[in-house]
């Protein structure tokens, strides 16, 4: 029987799927960054500390299961360890790393698979301080929604679109191809089979809203073929009868629609204001299971008014041009819903807060959350908020950071 369904963004939340960020973190340096996807350095002493704080949350509302832990425990299994051996090996061709990861222990062969391993340096190298890694690490790797998607029983292996992240895929396949806790009705779409140029499909880029509704993102990281490929195949094997698609900008800052849209209640979300409202507003298409071609729609709104999902629009940043830019920048729409009402956000973005607290959600921080000074109602509206410095370093939010595996039917 499958253990993981996922039919909505916002049913209560009972089982999760994250990766605390371990030493990967430190190959981003000022001089790498750009290759390994960042637009900074995180310190990885205060990104850990408060990726606990995130979990202990977590904890509180569903089980939370670690890349890491699950990792190990797959890699027992003979069929697993060879099959992401030799996959590994065939992004990364070598045999004497081949050999080398074969003969190691599992627990180290996890750190190498995460972490990366050095290349043996020569004497030019050695001289000149420089030294590269044979098996690249994968500092994004704790951005878990991105390379797993669950659509119902069934799961979405992200094609990621830069090949620094191709090994994540694997991992990823690695837990739902073998791990009970993650049995599945089986993999819709395999990314780490598909490395076409002109199909990628990252996580951020897809939230189901109902069992028969999904809405997407055609971003930088997600292509028009993979949506539409995905699009056939959800028609085919789950109850998805409408798909609406945000045509995102071009934009270093709106790299997956969960950047700038996340649903928080069965009536509200989050959106970045200039791509929903106004002239600016982004272009949106709606696909129906059983039509040929697509529908354009006057706005994103009136596409959810088309299929009976009405939402109201709370705007991150505030009124005001300026808040709202900077508050999108450092993920102020990239939240994860708990429970319909009930999210997690960043305690940086006081602006889109106060939006959140003037739309009827109390705001409670984490450590008064965990510690019982403040208490949430069963069914009040609340935002828990996390104080970070580092994790927003790293270009994503709560959203981002959490993989969904079970969330209860709405």
């Amino acid at each position: 029987m499958p253990s993981v369904q996922v039919t909505s963004d916002i049913g209560a939340l009972r089982a999760v799927l994250v990766h605390t960020p371990g030493n990967e973190l430190l190959a981003v340096t000022p001089g790498t960054r750009k290759d390994y996807l960042y637009d900074d350095i995180i310190n990885l002493e205060t990104a850990q500390r408060e990726h606990r704080r995130l979990v202990a949350v977590l904890e509180r509302f569903a089980a939370v299961f670690e890349v890491r832990a699950l990792l190990a425990q797959v890699l027992e299994r003979r069929e697993a360890r060879e099959l992401l051996i030799s996959r590994t090996t065939d992004v990364v061709p070598s045999d004497a790393l081949a050999q080398r990861l074969a003969e190691l222990p599992t627990d180290q062969l996890v750190g190498l698979l995460v972490e990366g391993a050095a290349e043996e340096a020569g004497p030019i190298g050695k001289a000149l301080n420089e030294v590269g890694f044979v098996l690249p690490p994968l500092p994004n790797l704790f951005f878990t929604r991105d390379v797993g998607i669950v659509i119902g029983d069934h799961v979405v292996i992200g094609s990621m679109r830069y090949g620094v992240r191709w090994s994540e895929e694997l991992l990823v396949k690695a837990l739902f191809s073998y791990h009970p806790e993650l049995a599945n009705a089986g993999i819709l779409y395999d990314g780490s089979e598909e490395h076409r140029s002109n199909y990628t499909l990252e996580g951020g880029d897809v939230h189901p809203l109902r069992p028969d509704l999904l809405v997407l993102g055609f971003s930088d990281r997600s292509s028009p073929a993979a949506l539409d490929h995905l699009c056939e195949l959800v028609f085919a094997k789950s109850p998805v009868r409408d798909v609406v698609v945000v045509v995102m900008p071009g934009e270093r800052i709106a790299i997956h629609l969960d950047m700038i849209f996340t649903q928080v209640d069965r009536e509200q979300c989050v959106v970045y204001p200039p791509h929903f409202v106004g002239p600016e507003r982004l272009p949106v298409l709606h696909r129906r299971k059983g039509e040929q071609g697509v529908r354009e729609m006057p706005n994103f709104f009136a596409a959810l008014q088309a299929v009976d999902c009405p939402l109201e629009p709370i705007f991150c940043g505030g009124q005001e041009r300026t808040h709202q830019e900077r508050e999108q920048w450092a993920s102020g729409c990239n939240l994860l819903t708990l429970r319909p009402g009930l999210a997690l956000a960043y305690a940086r973005n006081q602006m889109t807060l106060r939006e959140l607290e003037r739309s009827g959600f109390k705001l409670v921080d984490a450590v008064s959350f965990l510690t019982g000074e403040r208490v949430i109602g069963e069914d009040e509206q609340a935002v828990i908020t996390l104080d970070v410095s580092e994790l927003v370093r790293g270009g994503g939010g709560p959203r981002c950071m959490t993989l969904p595996l079970r969330r209860e039917a709405l």
